[in-house]
């Protein structure tokens, strides 16, 4: 699907300078250095899913980017549906079976894909 935008559209999205792609590398960042070390052992969900929640808001920005620079992504719209689910579902496959099973990096966790899934959701509906 090509999705036109003119110069003034507000459905530009803004790739690097994305709001929730900011916000997001930040709590990454956070939590990876801050959050995690101080309160890790009492808040699972900081140590174990959070990181993971963040994966398509943090990552899939510049991505897309790169993907625009190249030529590979033919519009500056917020990520599409299909974005979101073709790289979420590429994400977990390679996460958390194909590194586990083939590479012997990490540990394969279903959870894992869920919140990856959940980030995706919230990130779709913050992004369109």
């Amino acid at each position: 699907m090509d999705v036109r935008l003119d110069s003034t559209s507000s459905m530009r999205f803004r790739y690097l300078r994305d709001p929730l792609f900011l916000g997001a590398s930040l709590i990454y960042g956070l939590n990876r250095f801050v959050l995690k070390t101080q309160f890790g052992s009492s808040l699972p969900f900081l140590r174990n899913h959070l990181d993971d929640c963040l994966l398509i808001p943090a990552a899939l920005p510049p991505l897309l980017w790169v993907f625009r620079k190249t030529g590979l992504r033919s519009h500056d719209a917020p990520p599409t549906l299909g974005e979101l689910v073709q790289w979420t579902l590429l994400w977990s496959v390679a996460f958390e079976w194909a590194f586990p099973r083939f590479f012997h990096k990490g540990v394969a966790d279903w959870w894992d894909v869920a919140s990856y899934a959940l980030g995706a959701f919230l990130a779709g509906i913050l992004w369109n």
